[in-house]
């Protein structure tokens, strides 16, 4: 860049960081487990709710946004994640113990109700809230994952199986300490601009042969993300490791490990999510996702979201937003506009 622009450049990067410190930190005993959060602002409170493989950093920009209009916006690392706390077994991460971290949290900062956002598994986490208590939402925006109808004929593991075979992500994940040791031979930074970086308008396979060399590096750096924002995320990946994000994965389906001795039984999500089937979400909701989202692109999935069956099991589905061009990590990508769509649909309200 030319001496103006860099000057310019160096002015906002410094304005933004000098912004970002503005964010408090504070750690929150709740559900049996110490919770970091991040908040800033003051206002109606914005709930917001990351994915894998991320941090409450993921919603830095809305944090910031949200807050200069007027909200409390407040992001916690999920249980597992960053500078909260990651218990040891896999049976301490289904659905009823990641609301319950976020209904405790609520509890204990004296807030009744929320708006609630999320991103990936927190989007999958917030459909979940709104199922098991619906009277603390005013309203939600989700993005990358639509609601998934429990189907009480199908286990969702078995599904993917037979869908998009042994190598999909999810039935990869499966085996405790596998996956882990995968990703151990790799850079965490690396690793994780594998991740973040990831274009592929398709469901990702990791298969066991090749391993993670099928999903590229970037050549660079997208403009959303620095190098400074790589390396946060790594350093907290380092600490932490990835067992208890991934165990996520291990209670969506009931799962025996062969590792185990014994037949342990893991009592799942689909599982656990019996007394819930065919309750539709009952609060307004926003839909946000990218037509280049992996998610987005796996079968049936535009068909499920633009046809008719997403609406009936979300009746106050008020919006759906497909952004052109967009991946799969939609709040860092273009972090303005999606700090827009938030703001404009819960100011309604």
């Amino acid at each position: 860049p030319n001496p103006e622009t860099f000057r310019l450049q160096s002015c906002t990067k410094r304005k933004h960081k000098q912004t970002m410190e503005k964010i408090e930190h504070t750690t929150v005993g709740t559900n049996g487990i110490n919770m970091h959060v991040a908040s800033i602002g003051t206002g109606p409170v914005v709930l917001f709710i990351h994915g894998f493989p991320e941090l409450w950093y993921s919603w830095r920009n809305q944090l910031l946004y949200l807050s200069s209009r007027g909200y409390r916006a407040i992001a916690p690392d999920l249980r597992g994640y960053g500078d909260t706390d990651a218990p040891p077994s896999v049976t301490s991460y289904t659905a009823l113990h990641l609301v319950g971290d976020l209904i405790g949290l609520l509890d204990k900062l004296g807030i009744h109700q929320v708006f609630l956002v999320g991103h990936d598994w927190g989007a999958l986490i917030a459909w979940y809230f709104c199922l098991f208590r619906p009277d603390r939402v005013k309203a939600l925006v989700n993005m990358s994952v639509p609601f998934p109808p429990r189907n009480p004929a199908v286990r969702p593991l078995n599904n993917f199986r037979a869908v998009y075979g042994d190598d999909y992500y999810i039935c990869r994940f499966q085996e405790p300490g596998e996956i882990e040791e995968e990703f151990a031979q790799i850079d965490t930074a690396r690793l994780m601009k594998k991740f973040l970086c990831l274009r592929i308008a398709k469901p990702l396979c990791i298969p066991k042969d090749t391993g993670l060399s099928t999903v590229p590096d970037p050549s660079a750096l997208p403009s959303w993300l620095s190098e400074e924002d790589v390396n946060y995320y790594a350093s907290k990946f380092n600490q932490k490791g990835f067992t208890g994000p991934v165990n996520y994965y291990r209670c969506s389906d009931l799962y025996v490990p062969k590792t185990y001795t014994m037949a342990i039984i893991i009592k799942e999500n689909w599982e656990l999510m019996a007394p819930w089937t065919g309750v539709q979400i009952e609060v307004p909701v926003k839909f946000i996702v990218g037509d280049q989202d992996l998610v987005y692109n796996n079968k049936g999935m535009k068909e499920y979201i633009h046809d008719g069956g997403f609406k009936k099991y979300v009746p106050y589905l008020q919006e759906v937003v497909v952004m052109e061009g967009v991946a799969h990590f939609i709040n860092q990508e273009k972090a303005e506009e999606v700090g827009a769509h938030i703001y404009e649909f819960i100011k309604k309200f």
